[in-house]
């Protein structure tokens, strides 16, 4: 009954309404002033009107100013997708060069009015593009987005190894997409996305068939990865799987030859496990490659690399002299000066100073002989001489005396001279400086740019006499390490350029295993290790 009687109430209600010729102006009068007198208090109170919005903000009822600092805040972590077709990285709009004029678009939502009543309004932003960050943005990400070509290569596809044709790459085209980002800033704003204008790079190689026999003859056996220490006369090895193996197979536009990519990949992992071992020793990827370039050409087996040394530091100790440094660390003082500039070395270290030191691989500037190696123990003035492992010289030597001391540590046959000259202060007077000649002379490391000490014979002076009347087993060379005259010659004819030359002592530590052998054994009951 309430019910029907609502609803006779109701048409009651209208039916006076739509009769009564002042009730319906009268109700749009006040729904008018109503309008009026919200649209003026906002209007007095400079605020935004209801449903306006910009970058995904409702700025309803905020004032310009709460608004810029609203839209600011959105504009910070604005996304924007790069996308090159299935391919897609995130990035933010400050960081891709665009530039958000939050007042502005404050003031224009400000300026819309009534504009969003009922439906809302959807402001757009007023924004530029700082050109400057975005071609910077666009060229780091030349190398991110870049597909190298492929060419030709092979793969193990059950117990066969296939050839693979090349297939196209592609590379950032900066100044097309640039072109195409200026013209479209506000899509690009509005739908969160810029599109990547990418050129293609054609493989060199695209045809695999020439060289998949010879691809398939090395990949039938197993190949192996050595990697050699010179220092410490180590050697790691890898034998790699058949498939890791055929990855690094291309078809050059010459011969078979080495996928570099892949390659370098499996040399960053290889690094990294000897890093876990020492932290500074690492393979080098330009001479990696090269070496095994060779060893494909050459359709060998196995092919050895070199392990490399980083630059490390050295803190100072007690008692420490830039000259007992170098000593310790087998590096040449000079080369300590070197890599210090700024260090004023005619003032004294300091207890815990940290002093830089440039890589060991400058003692050892070329390729080394790996089955040879020379030891020489200052402490007993006795030389020993390997190949293979086994011993094929050993006698006695005189090093440096006190104010021209031989320095430890590791290097290796540079030169080879049957006749060389040498001169010293000590030679001097005021008709000038007199030459001595050192017969058997073979280069191993410079002590300042240009002075070359190494091995050698007999030294005959400038008045007649033989350096020690000829003798050897105590040091008063001036720096050289000398051998009898028919030793020198045979060490000479025996030591190949690249040779390794290990000069141990009571302040440098024996680095290879050989040279602890000769150590223990020289040293007797003295020999403990090394400081």
């Amino acid at each position: 009954v309430w019910k029907y009687r609502a609803k006779l109430a109701r048409r009651d209600f209208w039916w006076r309404i739509s009769r009564n010729t002042r009730i319906v102006p009268g109700i749009i009068g006040v729904c008018i002033l109503s309008v009026l007198l919200f649209a003026g208090v906002r209007a007095a109170q400079g605020r935004i009107f209801p449903n306006v919005w910009a970058l995904g903000v409702n700025l309803d009822n905020l004032t310009v100013d709460e608004a810029a600092v609203a839209l600011g805040r959105a504009w910070a972590t604005l996304p924007i997708t790069l996308v090159d077709g299935a391919r897609t990285w995130e990035t933010t709009a400050p960081a891709l060069g665009l530039r958000l004029d939050a007042r502005k678009t404050a003031e224009a939502a400000r300026g819309v009015g009534l504009s969003g009543i009922p439906f809302g309004y959807r402001l757009e932003p007023v924004v530029d593009l700082d050109v400057l960050t975005a071609q910077t943005f666009l060229l780091d990400m030349t190398e991110t987005t870049r597909i190298d070509p492929y060419n030709a290569g092979y793969r193990w596809e059950g117990a066969m190894l296939v050839g693979v044709p090349g297939s196209d790459g592609r590379f950032l085209d900066v100044a097309r997409t640039m072109e195409r980002f200026q013209n479209n800033l506000l899509s690009v704003v509005e739908t969160g996305r810029l599109d990547l204008t990418m050129s293609v790079l054609r493989p060199e190689v695209i045809d695999p068939l020439p060289y998949l026999d010879r691809a398939r003859a090395l990949a039938a056996q197993q190949f192996n990865v050595l990697a050699y220490d010179p220092f410490t006369d180590e050697y790691l090895r890898w034998s790699p799987d058949r498939v890791t193996f055929a990855s690094w197979l291309e078809a050059g536009t010459e011969s078979l030859t080495l996928r570099e990519s892949t390659f370098g990949r499996y040399l960053e992992e290889k690094s990294r496990e000897i890093n876990e071992i020492d932290p500074i020793r690492f393979l080098e990827q330009t001479d990696s490659f090269a070496n095994m370039r060779r060893a494909i050409a050459n359709g060998a087996t196995s092919v050895q690399l070199r392990i490399r040394y980083r630059s490390t530091t050295y803190t100072v100790q007690r008692g420490d002299s830039g000259y007992r440094i170098s000593r310790v660390t087998g590096i040449p003082f000079y080369q300590i000066q070197q890599a210090n500039p700024n260090r004023d070395w005619d003032k004294p270290l300091y207890v815990g100073e940290v002093i830089n030191l440039p890589s060991r691989d400058i003692t050892l500037p070329i390729e080394p002989v790996t089955n040879k190696r020379i030891i020489v123990n200052l402490d007993t003035q006795s030389m020993i001489a390997y190949e293979n492992g086994q011993p094929v010289f050993e006698w006695q030597i005189s090093s440096g005396m006190s104010s021209a001391p031989t320095f430890p540590g590791v290097y290796q046959i540079l030169s080879h001279n049957e006749v060389a000259l040498g001169s010293s202060y000590t030679l001097c007077s005021a008709t000038g400086c007199g030459e001595w000649t050192m017969y058997w002379f073979m280069g191993i490391y410079e002590t300042v740019p240009g002075l070359v000490n190494g091995f050698h014979g007999a030294v005959l002076l400038p008045n007649g006499q033989y350096l020690g009347g000829g003798n050897v087993g105590r040091p008063f060379t001036f720096g050289c390490v000398m051998s009898e005259n028919s030793n020198a010659e045979a060490l000479f004819r025996w030591a190949d350029v690249g040779t390794i030359v290990e000069i141990i002592s009571s302040e440098f530590q024996p680095q290879s295993g050989l040279a602890r052998q000769f150590w223990q054994r020289t040293m007797g009951d003295r020999a403990t290790s090394p400081a």
